[in-house]
């Protein structure tokens, strides 16, 4: 029994030197990705997509208010922003018939503009529990990476809907990558009066433009950009 003791020791030390090694690789990549997010969060102030001609902007649609919000901004944009390209959940039923119409309402004097519209599997439902939240933003990810990564926008405009963030957080995977920088604007909702989203808590510190249209807001968010009401 001793020397089988003895004899499965280097073999077991050697598995723990390997997982040691794994462990240090991983610990450096993780670092790696955080320091790049960093540097992509801070390039946004330097970052001018526009000076080059125009925009594609990527705009995300939520349910009900958050598409009739975010297409009133829409409306303020001027031609210079184009493609236009919609994201929305799958099992959103409303928001493709308003951007058909907005569309259609807008005088093209551009050749070449044009829009497209995109579905993803929604991020998380009304109510949904944190845990369960979790695993449909994650599956969510996958659809949003891929989408992002063909659209190569260079701008997002989101207003709070649980889509953004899966898209957001591809857009910026794009710039920790070197792929290209991707601007992140992020319009708090008008309903939103003392207290940030869900989505906006957690895009407050990764956006590179963060508006909020109650003064209460900024008092407590102080990163945020006040406008009043906009929408």
């Amino acid at each position: 029994r001793g020397s089988r003791a003895v004899t499965s020791r280097p073999g077991f030390s050697v598995l723990m030197d390997i997982f040691g090694g794994f462990l240090f690789g991983g610990g450096l990549i993780v670092l790696f990705l955080i320091i790049r997010l960093l540097v992509v969060i801070r390039q946004g102030a330097e970052c001018r997509p526009g000076a080059k001609g125009a925009v594609s902007v990527l705009v995300v649609a939520g349910s009900g208010g958050h598409t009739t919000e975010i297409l009133r901004l829409m409306e303020s944009l001027s031609q210079s922003y184009i493609p236009r390209h919609y994201v929305m959940a799958d099992t959103d039923q409303m928001s493709e018939d308003k951007i058909r119409s907005l569309e259609a309402s807008i005088q093209d004097s551009t050749a070449g503009q044009k829009f497209t519209i995109h579905r993803i599997p929604r991020s998380r439902e009304v109510r949904q529990s944190w845990s369960s939240s979790l695993l449909t933003t994650l599956y969510s990810l996958i659809y949003s990476v891929p989408l992002v990564f063909k659209l190569r926008p260079d701008l997002v405009l989101c207003n709070g809907p649980g889509t953004c963030v899966p898209l957001c957080v591809s857009a910026l995977l794009l710039g920790i990558l070197g792929l290209k920088k991707v601007l992140i604007v992020y319009v708090e909702s008008i309903c939103r009066v003392e207290t940030l989203s869900l989505s906006g808590r957690i895009l407050y510190n990764l956006a590179d433009y963060f508006f909020v249209q109650w003064s209460i807001l900024k008092e407590k968010y102080p990163k945020s950009i006040y406008i009043g009401r906009i929408v």
